[in-house]
């Protein structure tokens, strides 16, 4: 009897094994299945509001008429006036007869040559201010250092049409610099509207950039490695020559490299301060836009995006044979900024360092106190009459056809908008990509494929392929207006998302997932209740992020609100800055307070990071 017994015990507990087994391997499979769901509803969504209106753009440059041609690039290349003297040696001229040509004063350049020559420009002047800024944050402790160095963030998120307003209330006939330079009877600087001007505004941007890219290749040079080459007798300049030059130029050619394609596909900084006399590619294609030719637009956006992909690509190889494994590597100590005894060989570089903060502070603090300083001003003194420009609805009729508040209206619905949107998918792409499975690192580029396609590009695809609509049979599918520009901005805001929370991710013990899926806890638990609050303050940051560009955004948004009456503040600062300058500060300063109160929210939720 107790035998039976004992028999019928272990039957039990080995069918309540068998069913637990079962149930486990159950969860699993549907825990399986709900994350294979969740990727494939991504890739769905993504293909709806980028992949497929992209894709129309480059369907409408080579099928005409229902046909496909290159027709399109071959009339753009052998047009002057997009490409001078280069268009000649595409018409098939002698190589050496357009060589000789363009060596000469009065060769033409074309919008691109003049594209490319502007870019150029842009990235020397930014180099040239971003590796000091690197060199005193890598090699100089002070107070501030650290805010200092994450300042070099706001790039990111920094509206660029409110960069053309502060370069306007800064540089501008009346500005602080002009009004400086008559106090102590200099000449005024005729600076405004020219390329000076937009060069300094793309340095701007992207200075920051290159400091910070540059500062992080300082930072991981071994110390070892200069004390070695001291040790043999190396001066303080052959060291650096040697030793430690090697290992920034990567850095810098990094920097320099995406300075480059960035401001080779400037839109707002150009149109606020240039228009079209200083008409870059992407603001030639706006107006074929504009002119409704979208098969010129088209081409021409793909011709862009092409030399950008091949000044990438350039260094990425580049890149590649020049790799180096810092790991392990001792950091060069940091020196005092204010030096413990008074010397020529201490004061020297510092002394350098004081007339580059000059400089900085006029290029990079100036335009953006003047910008709120002129908000609250006009001829006659202080005033919070621009700030009431933008309280009061424009009468109908009126010069400017954006109406002020309800451009800041749209613009934080658009933003909470896009935010519910990009949060989730860039958290869902951030955990796909960090996942191993075949095809990750395919996976992985083509999530990141926005931040290579410019936002002119995207707004003439939504515009095309789902404004338009698709043609389902008898049905026309379409969708519009307000959720258009959503659409646009949360493609642009989710790479952000992903490249905040995928490093965390990555850097995760592993052990911790194991225990708790060997503890019974599936996949999606795992995730959801051990994961993602490690790595919650990448997160919250991807979301600042994400609200803080769709405020921003205006390539896109110009396209797609052009004849409706969904315009955002970057918009309505662009009609207002050529013409009124009071009100264009004014609410370039509420674009401001909300890019900065979402960087508020990174610093009390979300706390440091390692992300972008």
């Amino acid at each position: 009897m107790d035998s039976d017994e004992h028999n019928g015990a272990d039957e039990r507990t080995q069918q309540r094994q068998r069913l637990r087994s079962a149930g486990a391997h159950l969860r699993d499979t549907v825990d399986r299945w709900a994350f294979t769901a969740f990727g494939l509803g991504t890739l769905v969504l993504l293909i709806v509001v980028f992949y497929y209106p992209v894709a129309t753009v480059f369907i409408e440059a080579v099928v005409v008429d229902g046909q496909a041609t290159l027709s399109v690039f071959v009339e753009i290349l052998q047009d002057p006036f997009y490409f001078g003297e280069l268009a000649r040696l595409f018409s098939g001229e002698s190589p050496l007869a357009v060589a000789s040509d363009l060596l000469s004063s009065d060769r033409r350049l074309g919008i691109v040559g003049f594209t490319a020559y502007q870019a150029f420009l842009s990235t020397v002047v930014s180099v040239v201010l971003g590796v000091p800024a690197a060199y005193l944050l890598a090699r100089y402790e002070f107070p501030g250092r650290r805010t200092l160095r994450s300042l070099t963030i706001l790039p990111f998120v920094l509206p660029s049409i409110m960069v053309g307003v502060g370069f306007v209330a800064t540089f501008g006939e009346s500005g602080p610099l002009n009004s400086a330079l008559s106090a102590i009877g200099l000449p005024t600087l005729d600076f405004m509207f020219t390329l000076k001007a937009i060069v300094i505004a793309h340095a701007f941007y992207n200075a920051p950039l290159v400091a910070r890219i540059t500062t992080a290749a300082w930072e991981s040079v071994d110390a070892s490695a200069v004390e070695t080459a001291r040790s043999l007798g190396a001066s303080p300049f052959r060291a650096f020559r040697d030793v430690v030059a090697p290992q920034l130029y990567p850095a810098v050619l990094m920097g320099a490299a995406l300075t480059f394609v960035f401001t080779f596909g400037t839109f707002p900084i150009v149109l606020a301060l240039g228009g079209f006399k200083f008409a870059t590619v992407e603001v030639f294609v706006y107006r074929l836009v504009q002119d409704l030719d979208y098969a010129e637009a088209a081409g021409l956006a793909i011709i862009e995006l092409a030399i950008s992909l091949s000044i990438l690509y350039a260094y990425l190889r580049y890149e590649a044979r020049q790799s180096m494994d810092s790991r392990g590597a001792q950091p060069l100590s940091r020196k005092p900024l204010r030096p413990p005894s008074l010397s020529a060989r201490s004061l020297l570089p510092r002394a350098g360092l004081a007339v580059y903060a000059l400089v900085a502070f006029v290029v990079f603090v100036l335009p953006l106190v003047s910008m709120i300083v002129a908000s609250f001003t006009d001829a006659g003194g202080f005033t919070f009459s621009n700030y009431q420009f933008l309280l009061e609805r424009q009468a109908e009729g009126a010069a400017f056809q954006v109406q002020p508040w309800p451009a800041v209206r749209n613009s934080l619905l658009f933003g909470l908008g896009s935010l519910a949107v990009a949060l989730p998918v860039g958290v869902v792409v951030a955990v796909l990509t960090t996942r191993d499975f075949r095809g990750r690192k395919v996976v992985d580029a083509a999530a990141m494929a926005p931040l290579s396609v410019s936002g002119v590009i995207v707004g003439i695809g939504v515009l095309r392929g789902l404004v338009f609509g698709v043609e389902l049979g008898e049905t026309r599918i379409a969708v519009g207006g307000a959720l258009a520009i959503v659409a646009a901005h949360a493609v642009a805001g989710y790479p952000f998302v992903v490249r905040t929370v995928a490093p965390g991710l990555e850097n995760l013990d592993e052990q911790l997932v194991e225990s708790a899926r060997a503890l019974g806890a599936s996949r999606t638990r795992a995730l959801l209740d051990i994961e993602l609050p490690l790595v919650w303050p990448g997160v919250v940051a991807g979301a600042a992020f994400a609200f803080a560009i769709s405020i921003g955004e205006f390539s896109s948004t110009v396209i797609l609100a052009t004849g409706t009456d969904q315009f955002t503040m970057p918009i309505a600062i662009e009609r207002f800055i050529g013409r009124r300058l009071g009100p264009a500060t004014a609410m370039g300063v509420v674009l401001l307070l909300v890019t900065s109160a979402s960087f508020v929210v990174i610093d009390r939720l979300g706390g440091e990071h390692r992300g972008l």
